[in-house]
């Protein structure tokens, strides 16, 4: 899947089926878009995603877009900085949505790895909020060492709490994810726990998926 830089990156997408080749969860949302929905990435800034280490590309049946990191890791222990037990990543995006339709985050697919030594754990948290509005869903997954494996968590929206654009207007939607180690009583002398958010190869992403629906009309 080619992958496009986030500065300055637009991505452009017909969202024609709610439904993914990989099987996740079908959105309980079915109306889409029937014209074509352009992202621009207005920023992307965190200790989690440095210039230059972030990039984003549409999915091959468009119906989603994936986020590639490669340098997302939080550490404690041994070789660790003070600061590198936890790590952000804010991305702000502008979505132009044809007249008549709001978009929400159906549900986001987190992969990575992680190493926990006995006694260590993690977590990794996402938010999601769109600009100006004080409505905000968020979601954590926690792990416990020990261990040693790729991770992956899903956040699937409660119906009754997603959070829907602004019907008529240009918002900016923000995604707030943060990864976070815990020594506990780990060696952190002699031993390091670590858990990252990228990919060098290209094969783990961030995925996110959208539901639509269509606005009431103005009286």
């Amino acid at each position: 899947m080619p992958g496009v830089l986030y500065t300055g990156g637009v991505i452009t997408a017909l969202f024609a089926s709610m439904m993914t080749s990989q099987g996740s969860a079908q959105p309980p949302f079915d109306t889409v878009p029937p014209d074509k929905i352009v992202i621009t990435v207005a920023t992307v800034n965190g200790s989690g995603c440095p210039a230059g280490t972030a990039a984003v590309a549409v999915s091959e049946d468009n119906t989603a877009f994936t986020v590639t990191y490669s340098d997302y890791l939080a550490q404690v222990g041994k070789g660790a900085k003070p600061t590198d037990f936890r790590k952000n990543c804010q991305l702000s995006l502008v979505t132009h949505v044809p007249q008549g339709f709001s978009y929400a985050i159906a549900s986001v697919d987190y992969r990575g790895f992680a190493h926990l030594e006995k006694g260590a754990s993690s977590v990794e948290k996402a938010s999601y909020y769109f600009q100006g509005q004080s409505q905000t869903t968020s979601n954590a997954h926690d792990f416990n060492g020990p261990y040693d494996d790729n991770w992956q968590a899903t956040d699937i929206a409660d119906i009754a709490t997603v959070v829907w654009s602004p019907c008529g207007e240009l918002r900016n939607f923000n995604i707030n994810t943060e990864l976070r180690v815990n020594a506990g009583t780990s060696n952190t002398r002699d031993t390091t726990s670590f858990m990252t958010m990228d990919s060098t190869d290209g094969d783990v992403s961030t995925t996110y998926h959208f539901a639509w629906k269509e606005c009431p009309e103005k009286k």
